[in-house]
């Protein structure tokens, strides 16, 4: 009876041990199986946006670099953090407390700087709809390269103020020796949650209430015809593309909030957050498989992912001056 016990423990004949995951094997099977597809779809996915972005010159625009720093942090997620949550979906936690701790690190830094983009992306849609004419001098590469590595910097500095105790004394939330378990106290874990997502969701939600109602007012002054010169009628109108881009990225981020949100529920609830390495819970994957979605979403509705899409497949991006080649 003793040795059947300390079979069932991570570190045998050691009773600080954490006992292993009892999960049936079939089911860790097809779990892995559809996990790791997730994980290669998401790095592939994203792998052929930040191609397609860096490798045609007539993708280097303001948005499509937000959009670009949102896919390296969606190829991170799948190239980092989903295989270590895979392999230990039925396996004992043994490569230590440091990069324990490390990897958790790692996974709220994206998780942040992935907030931050969807912000930069509201903002950068508000004021191509709601000030076009002042748009081309207000959001410049330059200016959106600054923001976007602000925001990565920023990621880390936040993550390091919130999870100073965990990185001063790596593995202080397991509670045996073979698991990898990060407890976020109910205090850091009201404040993650308004600074990582109450915050920034109010912020997209008004700006994208704004550009909702300058679209309205100016298609009801196309209407009207109220514009009686070419600049005025360029002043009151949007254009078609900059309008798709605000419905597309629009609904990123609603993706980005359904995904979300069930992770902060214990919070919203008065409870501490516990996020455990060795264990495919519901609410972490879901906020991993939006790293997914992202591009698959850019593939339904931008026709110039799909057609650098197929430019990439076909080897054809090798052949020279291929990246002036005009794919809008």
């Amino acid at each position: 009876m003793e040795t059947l016990r300390e079979a069932q423990l991570c570190i045998p004949h050691l009773n600080s041990s954490c006992r292993k995951p009892t999960h049936p094997h079939t089911e860790v099977m097809m779990i892995s199986v559809l996990l790791s597809f997730v994980s290669l779809l998401t790095v592939a996915l994203n792998l052929l946006v930040i191609i397609s972005i860096s490798h045609f010159r007539k993708l280097h625009s303001p948005t499509n670099l937000l959009i670009l720093s949102l896919a390296i942090a969606d190829l991170l997620v799948g190239l980092l953090l989903m295989p270590v949550e895979i392999i230990y979906i039925d396996a004992c936690w043994f490569l230590g407390d440091i990069l324990c701790t490390l990897y958790y690190f790692v996974d709220y830094i994206i998780t942040s700087a992935s907030v931050a983009n969807m912000v930069l992306i509201s903002v950068d849609r508000y004021i191509a709809i709601c000030d076009p004419l002042h748009y081309p001098t207000k959001v410049t590469k330059r200016r959106v390269q600054n923001c976007v590595c602000l925001c990565w910097i920023w990621s880390v500095i936040y993550r390091i103020l919130l999870l100073h105790d965990h990185l001063y004394k790596p593995g202080r939330s397991n509670s045996c020796l073979g698991e990898c378990v990060v407890v976020i106290n109910y205090i850091a874990g009201v404040v993650d949650l308004i600074v990582t997502f109450t915050i920034p969701i109010l912020v997209i939600i008004v700006l994208y209430m704004r550009v909702f109602v300058v679209a309205v007012s100016q298609a009801r002054a196309m209407r009207s015809h109220i514009a009686s010169t070419v600049q005025r009628s360029r002043s009151v109108t949007v254009k078609k593309t900059e309008m798709k881009a605000a419905r597309t990225l629009g609904f990123v981020i609603l993706v980005f909030l359904f995904c979300f949100c069930p992770y902060y529920f214990p919070t919203m609830a008065g409870e501490e957050t516990s996020v455990d390495a060795s264990s495919a819970a519901f609410e972490i994957w879901l906020t991993h498989f939006n790293s997914c979605l992202n591009p698959v979403i850019y593939a339904f509705c931008y026709p110039w992912f799909r057609k650098s899409i197929k430019l990439i497949l076909t080897f054809q991006i090798l052949k020279p001056g291929s990246c002036d080649a005009n794919i809008l």
